[in-house]
């Protein structure tokens, strides 16, 4: 009986993970979304890249680190990248693109 309890909390507790990395992944293509409108870009691709405990500037915080790809001028395509932690938008970096 307690090794039924113990599965259903943590079949829960990976459910409740999953559906807050949808919902990250949601908030991450939207901040693309928005950023390539902003600049009159075109949004083709946003991507999960993965999960680091330490940040770039040597603080240890969870976060995690999307990629997205986009075009400017329709025949070209570039990397940008944002970093979120938690639902927080953490920063966004686009390289020199074409206008």
């Amino acid at each position: 009986m307690i090794h039924d309890l113990v599965a259903i909390l943590a079949l829960a507790i990976v459910c409740l993970i999953f559906w807050q990395q949808r919902r990250q992944a949601e908030l991450a293509k939207s901040v693309a979304l928005r950023k390539c409108k902003e600049l009159d870009l075109q949004l083709l691709s946003v991507a999960l890249k993965g999960h680091k405990l330490k940040t770039p500037d040597g603080v240890w915080r969870w976060h995690s680190i999307y990629q997205f790809e986009f075009s400017s001028l329709g025949d070209d395509c570039y990397q940008g990248r944002i970093v979120m932690q938690g639902f927080q938008l953490a920063k966004v970096d686009l390289p020199p693109h074409r206008m």
